[in-house]
């Protein structure tokens, strides 16, 4: 599941939601929330309405960024220079939280040493903003007020995605901006159930509860509860399955509730390696592109047709309830994965979702007060330790998970693939708020075919004049990977030299064109930003 791989480390926010209401400053980054998270979009709306002050950092005009008090339309890539640059002034300024760091943190020294190398002169020339507006950011970020950072996956999909989450959490740290109402570092998680589906184990590095591989009492533990011996050694990313299948060094794979013929990155790449395959099982609700490859189809119940828990980007666990039966042989994954498991002679003794949650609870102590019957009144943000703990609305209020929170310093590392003489420009992509994500599901309602009939490759009007681009015309975004060919329109939501495109329609699959380098620590692939040359199709013009 390439969607859960992603994910590192708990990555929740550290707040709530509706803290939102309490937020005297946004800064938002990497997130455009109006399409990707809807419901936190329109909270923020609702803040600024009220007179929250926000600031945008995103190379795109998009509608947050119109109604910004800052909008710093940075290049793209750039962001772990921006937040350094930030935090070198506000050290030079003297704006830094000095009880807040010289109490609840380490190593704050070395942040300092390397924040020095980030002068603002340095930082516009990377970046392209104006020192008079990174001046403004940090000014605004450290003055007093509750102050909360959001960011997405503008932010992780990189190679660096693991550094720009590090310095995102230093600069929070220097400010004091950790552990208060309306504050906090605030990632937006890209699915309904990403959060939950990582708290239960589903990463390459990690036990279920984010045990490390080494904690020897933890697998003891598991393995008297399973009465099973589990390996003791980090899986396979996600995102190198296919790489390693390509290799022969996996020659089955198991695919649930994700498309990766039509989502990963290079998804030539990911082709290749599903004909390569010896056996292929998918279990899915449709009947999609990986599907369509598979050796065997086991049909899934979806949301509406199940029990169970989703627990969101805040952390809060949140029981779903059946509402219809699901159709012919659709079952819910774990009564899947069960039978499935019993057929090869292990037998998974669960007769609910409830006793598969009663486990859950048992085994990871974020969980350990929660139960179905206090779901049945209102979710639950863990960790709730005990039965009669209200649950965390707000992390890291007293001290860290860790103690002190560490400063992580990282240098800027620029993009993997930068725009060239062959491959002039740049190529990102986003979400379509009506599609959200691959068709798979709301391909298949007509009325969303009227809202959001077809995706564009948006051109700012400086670009479309040197390239002779004229308003719908028919163009080929071709990258070292692959080519796709879409309708163009030209927009200055664009910045000059960078194509956007959303990745939701089936008829563009702009993942033909996207990076499939990886982040050293999270295996995280650089979605977000390859180099493309644009040619224009005279034969579709009309």
């Amino acid at each position: 599941m390439a969607s859960l791989a992603l994910t590192f480390g708990s990555g929740a926010m550290t707040n709530s939601i509706a803290d939102t209401e309490k937020t005297d400053l946004f800064l938002m980054i990497g997130s455009n929330p109006d399409t990707s998270h809807p419901t936190i979009g329109l909270r923020v709306h609702q803040a600024v309405d009220r007179g929250a002050k926000l600031v945008v950092v995103d190379p795109r005009k998009t509608k947050l960024a119109e109604r910004a008090d800052l909008w710093l339309r940075i290049k793209p890539g750039t962001d772990v220079a921006l937040l350094n640059g930030l935090m070198s002034i506000i050290i030079e300024e003297d704006l830094w939280a000095k009880k807040f760091v010289e109490e609840r943190t380490e190593d704050f020294t070395d942040l300092v040493k390397l924040a020095k190398k980030y002068t603002p002169e340095k930082v516009a020339e990377i970046t392209g903003l104006p020192v008079d507006q990174l001046f403004q950011a940090a000014r605004m970020y450290a003055a007093e007020g509750r102050h909360a950072i959001f960011h997405g996956m503008g932010i992780t999909h990189y190679v660096t995605g693991t550094d720009r989450v590090k310095s995102i959490a230093n600069l929070a740290m220097l400010c004091g901006k950790v552990g208060v109402e309306g504050g906090g570092c605030n990632p937006l998680r890209g699915q309904n159930n990403v959060q939950g589906a990582c708290d239960m184990g589903a990463l390459f590095n990690t036990l279920p509860g984010y045990g490390g591989l080494e904690n020897d009492e933890l697998f003891d533990r598991y393995e008297k509860v399973w009465k099973i011996r589990l390996p003791r050694r980090p899986g396979k990313p996600a995102t190198e399955v296919w790489e390693n299948v390509l290799k022969g060094e996996i020659r089955g794979v198991y695919v649930f509730g994700e498309d990766p013929a039509v989502a990963d990155p290079n998804i030539a790449h990911v082709h290749k390696a599903l004909e390569k395959l010896d056996f292929l099982v998918v279990q899915d609700l449709f009947l999609t592109d990986t599907a369509k490859a598979a050796d065997v189809v086991l049909p899934a119940a979806c949301f509406a047709e199940k029990d169970g828990t989703f627990t969101n980007t805040e952390r809060r666990v949140q029981r779903i309830r059946k509402a219809v039966n699901p159709p012919g042989d659709a079952k819910p994954d774990w009564e899947i994965f069960r039978d499935l498991s019993k057929k090869m002679g292990y037998d998974m003794n669960y007769n609910s979702a409830e006793d598969v949650f009663e486990e859950i609870r048992s085994l990871l102590p974020q969980y350990a007060g929660i139960t179905y019957e206090r779901l049945e009144k209102v979710g639950l943000q863990w960790p709730v330790p005990t039965i009669d703990h209200p649950g965390t609305a707000v992390l890291h209020t007293e001290k860290f998970t860790r103690g002190k929170g560490l400063f992580i310093p990282e240098d800027y590392i620029p993009p993997v693939e930068l725009p060239n003489d062959e491959y002039p420009m740049a190529f990102t992509t986003g979400r379509d708020l009506a599609r959200y994500n691959f068709s798979s599901m709301t391909g298949k309602t007509p009325e969303i075919d009227v809202i959001s009939p077809e995706c564009f490759a948006e051109v700012n009007p400086i670009d479309a004049k040197r390239l002779g681009i004229t308003e719908k015309c028919w163009v080929r975004l071709t990258s070292k990977r692959g080519s796709v060919e879409m309708r163009a329109t030209i927009t200055d939501r664009s910045q000059e030299g960078t194509i956007f495109s959303t990745y939701n329609h089936l008829e563009a699959l702009v993942n033909f064109l996207t990076l499939d380098a990886l982040d050293r620590l999270s295996r995280s692939p650089e979605y977000k930003l390859c180099a493309i040359k644009v040619e224009v199709l005279d034969e579709k013009a009309a």
